[in-house]
């Protein structure tokens, strides 16, 4: 009999209070994801690509554990006491038939026990399952493949969920039964309503509702402007204006409130629903303002974490494989130009004479020549990139040493990419002018976008300069159309994150469409053609901001021959067979290993942004969700208990003549006020919050698109709402059947 007593009270206790039960699902699938992420095939990728990161992130898995364990104990300690506070007629009851203290003790712990299994029970194999699910869908994502799919099962993550999630249940179970078990029978069968606290004067909510606006936008103006972030005094200043900010905007609430009460105009039970709405928040506003903090940090977790997982996972035009570098070593003068000790630059080392014409001078050039054939004596048949001023050495060995491991054949393509900087002159301020440019730009309409690129240009008096060959085979590489130059016109190079910011991009094209002219070291030159953005290389962390591409012949003339080279390649489709490209860069990496030669590959390049993706999608949306169920369970158990203990209002309403649907539309509207109070404020205070979180966290080449990261996260928080739009609806539907019951003739005991 007593087990069936237990059995029908646990089953009792998870029906009404489905809302608690669902929240405690949800966290035991959060702790065993999180628990189990050094197993996913994510992670176990990108051990092998960023190691030490990598490490460094499993480290800080402890750290969130333990905080959410904690977060959590509060949640399951608060929401315990209500259920245990709405049974106290039960307990009284079972008392006086003569039940001693400590068989209610053991058929408490027991029904606590029992739903605990039930939801670990449940909530374990969904969390497998959902774990494997995320698994599947980012090794398809990143390109691994299914077929490299391995099953993530952690049975230490099972082992510390089930532990830390029964210890907290128990803990919170002693504190709360031993409080219950103290207590006189006839306290326990007494309803002892909640006292009604002082009312102070309308004007001093008012100012406080005021004094909490300033104190938040203090703190939201010294996070965005990035001096929170300073040290951890301002950081704990800003923290501190914010909490007590929420706390007195919360308390200052009653006199809106009160103000809508007195001139609101509504129809059936409207001051019952205000009145109902003005004690809640008197009784409560320190738990709805701790709630609001708490749906705010969880909106700010989930809108910055997604729009910087998007900014690194935008990979952009993926074209190169595999870069390996190597450095000129020989003597210019030998090389290339054969230039005496007497030599003027630009002079005997080109056989220039005083009569020549501009554009000929320099380079010996006759009338019927070629351009760039008969000063480098090229012939018909020469490859730009070695014919005309020859491949460095380093890039011959590293080209030898592929052939010498057959590995050469695996690449489509396989070719340098040349880089270097003005060697003609010591003069860094004036080596480049482009005054056109300049005026052009002031002349458009003012705009972010103009004004960033009028600052950023303004620097480029000493630009890299990009040989025309070299990215000519790029673009061939990466399926598109050839650049073509005459002998003095030069084309704009610019990384696409600093092009992008703004429609500098665009701006710019539109200024190159008139072909202004340049100055490089003194001489003239024509910037023509749209801005140039594919990568040059694969490593991600070499980006240039400005440069030339330059014709071979003014390249091999700026650098002197004294240039980076840097080994492109490009597998071959058939290198991977029916594997993915992941696996077949992962398979070519093994082979390149072997000939010791140093290189950079997509996958490296990939992994630095999965580790970065990981850090900021996987931890943030975890404590997101944690924050996000903590402070819908306090709200919605809170006013789920509140209604309870209003339960002789609404029968004194029932017998007055109220309807069941008259007073379903009294609650609901009561839910509303009652959730969308917080969730109000978390929602305006996040907008702010996300962009504090981007000034603090993100690295200044990630703040040139901030506009397009705030529009992400703008939509991740409507996504969000949604989710507490559906959890508002499950406390109306509780709500709604608790109120059926009343409707019922109660038999008093």
């Amino acid at each position: 009999m007593f087990f069936k007593l237990v059995s029908r009270n646990s089953k009792r206790d998870r029906k009404e209070n489905g809302l608690f039960f669902g929240s405690l699902l949800v966290s035991i699938v959060a702790f065993y994801i999180i628990l189990s992420l050094s197993r996913q095939d994510v992670m176990v990728f990108l051990s092998k690509m960023e190691s030490d990161a990598v490490d460094k992130l499993l480290a800080m898995i402890p750290a969130f554990y333990g905080m959410a364990l904690l977060i959590l104990f509060f949640l399951v300690y608060y929401a315990s006491k209500f259920q245990l506070e709405r049974r106290r007629h039960e307990f009284g009851v079972y008392l006086m038939m003569g039940m001693r203290r400590g068989r209610l003790f053991v058929m408490l712990l027991l029904e606590d026990f029992r739903n605990s299994v039930l939801s670990l029970l449940i909530g374990l194999p969904t969390a497998v399952l959902l774990s494997e699910l995320i698994s599947l869908v980012t090794a398809r994502l990143v390109g691994l493949g299914i077929v490299g799919h391995k099953i993530s099962f952690s049975l230490e993550g099972v082992l510390w969920t089930a532990a830390g999630f029964l210890l907290i249940k128990l803990i919170a179970f002693l504190i709360l039964s031993g409080k219950i078990s103290r207590q006189e029978i006839g306290s326990l069968l007494t309803e002892t309503p909640e006292g009604v606290k002082k009312q102070m004067h309308p004007l001093v909510y008012a100012a406080s509702m005021s004094a909490g606006i300033a104190c938040l936008a203090a703190a939201y103006a010294m996070a965005i402007r990035g001096d929170a972030w300073a040290d951890l005094k301002t950081m704990g200043i800003a923290l501190i204006l914010g909490f007590l900010g929420t706390s007195l905007l919360f308390w200052g609430l009653r006199f809106p409130i009160g103000l809508a009460v007195r001139l609101g105009k509504g129809g059936r039970l409207h001051v019952f629903n205000f009145r109902q709405i003005q004690e809640t928040v008197i009784r409560r506003s320190g738990t709805l303002a701790i709630c609001s903090l708490l749906i705010l940090a969880a909106l700010c977790c989930f809108g910055a974490g997604v729009a910087i997982s998007q900014f690194y996972g935008s990979a952009g035009q993926h074209v190169l494989d595999y870069t390996f570098e190597g450095k000129e070593d020989t003597e210019p003068s030998q090389q290339i130009y054969a230039e005496s000790g007497d030599a003027e630059p630009g002079q005997q080392e080109f056989g220039e004479n005083e009569n020549a014409e501009p554009g000929q001078q320099e380079f010996g050039e006759n009338e019927n020549a070629e351009p760039g054939q008969q000063e480098f004596g090229e012939n018909e048949n020469a490859e730009p990139s070695q014919q005309e001023f020859g491949e460095n050495e380093n890039i011959a060995a590293i080209r030898k040493t592929l052939a010498e491991y057959n590995l050469e054949g695996h690449f489509s393509h396989l070719f340098e990419m040349k880089v270097g900087h003005i060697n003609t002159t010591d003069d860094m301020e004036h080596a480049f002018q482009m005054e056109p440019v300049m005026s052009a730009l002031q002349e458009l309409e003012p705009s972010k976008g103009r004004d960033v690129l009028l600052n950023n240009l303004s620097y480029t008096t000493y630009p890299y300069v990009v040989s025309l060959g070299s990215y000519n085979q790029l673009m061939d590489a990466a399926g598109l159309e050839k650049l073509e130059l005459g002998e003095s016109e030069a084309a704009v190079y610019m990384d696409s994150e600093y092009a992008s910011f703004g429609g500098g991009k665009e701006l710019l094209d539109i200024i190159l469409g008139a072909a202004p002219k340049a100055w490089l070291d003194g001489k003239e030159l024509s910037l023509t053609g749209e801005v140039q953005t594919t990568d040059l290389v694969t490593d991600r962390s070499i980006t240039l901001s400005f440069a030339l591409i330059l014709p071979d012949e003014l390249f091999a003339y700026y650098t002197r021959g004294d240039y980076t080279g840097y080994l492109n390649g490009v597998l071959e489709k058939s290198a991977s067979g029916d594997a993915s490209l992941m696996s077949a860069i992962s398979d070519m990496n093994q082979k390149l290993d072997e000939t010791g030669l140093a290189y950079e590959s997509y996958l490296q390049n990939m992994g630095r942004k999965l580790f970065y993706m990981v850090a900021s999608s996987y931890i943030t949306m975890y404590l997101a969700i944690i924050f996000l169920i903590v402070a819908n369970t306090m709200v919605g158990v809170q006013f789920l208990i509140s209604q309870q203990k209003s339960s002789r209002r609404y029968r004194a309403l029932i017998h007055l003549g109220a309807a069941y649907r008259a007073l379903c539309k009294s609650a609901r509207k009561q839910i509303n006020w009652y959730f969308g109070i917080p969730a109000a404020v978390a929602m305006f205070s996040s907008l702010f919050g996300i962009r504090a979180l981007f000034t603090g966290i993100l690295p200044s080449s990630a703040k040139t698109d901030l506009p397009r990261m705030m529009a992400v996260s703008a939509a991740m928080v409507f996504a969000l709402c949604i989710a507490e739009y559906i959890y508002i609806a499950a406390v109306k539907r509780s709500s709604d059947h608790y109120l059926l019951g009343l409707m019922v003739p109660e038999r008093e005991e």
